[in-house]
């Protein structure tokens, strides 16, 4: 079970690697590490200042630990104490065109009490989106494209895990949503081993269906300085969730992960600004009051 997930996970850093790598035309640059525990390590791919992609990570782990971290158990804190096995693929995104957005995408797979006669297993994972300038037609593509990776598995499965996404992707300090969202989902195991990794595999294999399009679309629009200094407004945005909320960067910090890979996920540049606020009626406006906020993207 564990090498069958293990080699999923390889294959699938390999094709999407390749993917972003022809449409920027250049390679990302890989560096293996072991965890300095010794139990377990990864490989982290890193493509920066591309012509494309201004600084993009996609990471392969494979871990193991004698103590769940909080951050994984304080939803389930029957699992505290347990010892633990976590492998999984995880990548961001973050293009040089503030008209392209960043997106975000991860699937894992967890084994609690690896060691004991009842081990706990699950899958989690999803992708979203952040746009720094709203398009319908990208917004709309993004969803249908995680409508289709679910589709499969049942009518209810992607409105169940869009309004997770939107849930789970929410800066509560703000009171705004981080991007677009997309799909996410977490302790899947009820419908056995093969349904569960399925669905892990179809959500991965949708990622770059999902971004590819969007990238070609926008890469090559012009921006000007202002345009650039808001998306560096809202890449602080992004910096902000993913050092206070996201639970990939907790577990990671938290269980003694390497922390450059950990880290690989923050922009080469990001602002912050006292109080900035758009000007009402301006594309940055609608960013904030059309597509940052939960809506039905495919009705």
């Amino acid at each position: 079970m564990r090498e069958q997930v293990a080699q999923y996970l390889k294959s699938l850093q390999d094709s999407i690697c390749d993917g972003l790598s022809q449409l920027d035309g250049s390679s990302f640059v890989e560096e293996a590490w072991t965890h300095h525990s010794g139990q377990g390590g990864g490989r982290t791919r890193v493509l920066a200042d591309g012509e494309v992609i201004e600084k993009g990570g996609v990471l392969f782990s494979h871990v193991s630990g004698d103590k769940m971290p909080s951050s994984a158990t304080a939803k389930r804190p029957e699992l505290a104490g347990k010892s633990f096995e976590a492998m999984g693929v995880s990548l961001v995104i973050h293009p040089r065109n503030p008209f392209a957005p960043t997106s975000h995408m991860n699937v894992r797979f967890f084994i609690a009490g690896a060691d004991t006669d009842e081990p706990v297993w699950w899958f989690g994972g999803g992708f979203d989106l952040t746009p720094y300038y709203g398009f319908e037609e990208d917004a709309r593509h993004w969803h249908q494209t995680a409508h289709d990776a679910c589709q499969p598995f049942g009518e209810s499965v992607y409105p169940k895990y869009k309004a997770w996404c939107d849930e789970y992707f929410h800066l509560p300090h703000r009171q705004e949503q981080r991007g677009i969202g997309g799909v996410f989902f977490d302790d899947l195991n009820a419908a056995g081993f093969d349904a569960s990794f399925d669905f892990m595999r179809s959500v991965g294999d949708h990622y770059l269906p999902a971004i590819l399009p969007i990238l070609e679309r926008r890469k090559d629009t012009p921006y000007d300085q202002a345009q650039r200094d808001w998306q560096l407004l809202r890449r602080g945005r992004y910096v902000e969730f993913n050092l206070v909320f996201d639970r990939g960067t907790l577990f990671g910090l938290q269980s003694g992960g390497r922390t450059e890979s950990i880290l690989v996920s923050m922009p080469p540049m990001a602002a912050w600004a006292y109080r900035a606020e758009p000007e009402a009626g301006s594309p940055e406006a609608e960013l904030l009051s059309h597509y940052l906020t939960p809506r039905d993207w495919l009705s």
